[in-house]
């Protein structure tokens, strides 16, 4: 069976301290631990099928998305080696030394009249004070916009960057993706929602905006003509009334039953949007549920089950 997954931050653990869950640690030590904390299920589905693996640039933190002198997409591109090469490298240690596993950078086709692009809305990097947001403001022409819920210092708000978030059209890396597969490759790509481009003058013109890694994920499962579509991250199901007085998870649902419902735009709404989009076009289900119960998402017996009308 032919699997793309998508493997999000919040799929992997915390630090911990005290035996309390923290905040993800980006040092290379504890980076390393997650990934392998990735790898062991990620493995296991490889031995028995084909794989993709597409993951967030969240597995390596913020500290790669400080102010660079560096355009989002070569960035990216940069987020995209460095995580990949870590996650293959523990990938292929728990696999045959025969079964080959490869990082591809992946490009990844948005529009360039997007209306993304005139209202970025994507927050990205650290944390920074009033002072630091206002000079990058000046220095670098970055939107900049509070973040209430973090802070700095005592009493002093955060402020975030914002950026385009465009929606894929196409990957343009698909073919070599697929001859990969047809030579028994694992292949991770598709990192961080890919290297964001644009048709121009006949090639392709990198541009400054993140895609999101689920959409990402969706899109080149319907390229490959995947069996199943697995979003991972760090909760058992979706839930339906998160926040109201009769939360509970959903299992098996249609696609036209999980649209109906209302989910919160920066967290649940996009995996259920790329959820919905792969099963609506090839009729196959689609799961999204937790990492370390990749197996059971597989075989249907954990997590929510998309299934197409």
């Amino acid at each position: 069976m032919r699997i793309v997954i998508s493997v999000g931050g919040h799929a992997l653990p915390r630090r911990r301290q005290g035996g309390q869950p923290q905040s993800p640690s980006f040092e290379a030590p504890s980076t390393l631990d997650a990934l392998r904390y990735a790898a062991i299920p990620l493995a296991a589905v490889a031995a028995e099928h084909e794989l993709v693996v597409v993951h967030g640039q969240g597995l390596l933190g913020q500290s790669l998305l400080l102010p660079s002198l560096y355009p989002l997409d070569m960035v990216g591109a940069e987020n995209e080696g460095r995580i990949g090469y870590l996650l293959e490298q523990e990938i292929a240690n728990r696999l045959p030394a025969e079964r080959a596993v490869a990082t591809l950078l992946t490009r990844v086709e948005v529009r360039a009249d997007d209306p993304a692009f005139a209202d970025p809305a994507q927050p990205i990097g650290p944390v920074h004070g009033a002072d630091v947001a206002q000079r990058l403001r000046a220095e670098r022409g970055w939107v900049m916009a509070m973040v209430p819920a973090m802070a700095v210092g005592e009493g002093s708000p955060g402020f975030r960057r914002l950026v385009p978030s465009p929606e894929p059209l196409a990957v343009v890396d698909a073919r070599p993706v697929e001859w990969l597969l047809e030579r028994g490759a694992v292949v991770l790509c598709g990192g961080g929602g890919g290297i964001p481009v644009v048709a121009r003058h006949g090639g392709y013109a990198g541009v400054e905006a993140v895609i999101d890694p689920d959409a990402c994920a969706s899109l080149l499962a319907r390229r490959l003509d995947a069996d199943l579509f697995i979003i991972a991250t760090d909760v058992e199901a979706v839930m339906a009334d998160w926040r109201g007085p009769e939360p509970h998870a959903l299992g098996r649902i249609t696609t036209a039953e999980l649209r109906a419902l209302a989910f919160e735009p920066g967290t649940m709404q996009p995996k259920v949007s790329a959820a919905c989009a792969f099963a609506d076009a090839l009729g196959r289900a689609a799961a999204i549920g937790r990492l370390a119960r990749l197996a059971e998402l597989v075989s249907g017996e954990a997590g929510t089950r998309v299934l197409p009308v």
